[in-house]
């Protein structure tokens, strides 16, 4: 498998913002949701890797969010896909906005089958 990588590119909005989302009090893009971002970035990296009926998601994130971006400022986003063994997917992501780096993530991912995955969540719902 090559190294396959993919860029986003995002604005931050009000809605991004730590104090919206409760992460701070601060009207600067949110690390939560600059994981979102990053995540998504991850999802689209490996969406074409997906026989019909899995998904991936998200079992490890080490991130660091390194410098503040205000609303207004563009982001871009890329992830990179490092490796695939069996089931488990490997990327790299990086976040950075006109200033520079923001943010650097290593994120893992695991290929489940949608459908057990859900019985298995909703199972819980029922004692």
């Amino acid at each position: 498998m090559g190294i396959k990588t993919i860029t986003l590119h995002k604005t931050v909005t009000e809605a991004d913002t730590a104090a919206r989302v409760g992460s701070g009090s601060l009207p600067v893009l949110a690390t939560p949701a600059l994981i979102a971002w990053m995540e998504e970035a991850a999802c689209a990296c490996c969406a074409d890797l997906l026989e019909p009926e899995t998904t991936s998601v998200g079992t490890e994130m080490n991130m660091r969010h390194t410098a503040a971006s205000p609303v207004g400022m563009a982001v871009t986003v890329t992830a990179c896909l490092t490796a695939a063994e069996g089931r488990t997917l490997t990327f790299r992501l990086t976040a950075e906005d006109a200033a520079g780096p923001i943010g650097e993530a290593a994120h893992t991912r695991a290929i489940v089958r949608a459908g057990r995955f859900m019985e298995k969540a909703n199972a819980k719902l029922t004692p």
